[in-house]
């Protein structure tokens, strides 16, 4: 068994014993900066930025709400 796996295992029995639930699913969330915003004065206009923002957030929300289905079954 390597380190990391290991760890895990030592990780998920101080979680389970504090209570928590283990779940099978991996949330990466990190946040990139893109290469366009690099200097503000390249910045898009706010509504662009919202834009992006809310279409992010839809998204993020339909893959969440799939997760959710998922755990009730």
């Amino acid at each position: 068994m390597s380190p990391e796996a290991r760890a895990r295992e030592k990780i998920d029995a101080l979680l389970l014993a504090a209570g928590w639930v283990i779940q099978d699913y991996m949330l990466d969330i990190f946040w990139l900066k893109g290469e366009a915003l690099e200097d503000s004065a390249n910045l898009p206009a706010p509504g662009v930025i919202a834009a992006d923002i809310v279409a992010d957030l839809e998204a993020a929300l339909e893959q969440f709400a799939a997760i959710e289905e998922d755990l009730k079954s």
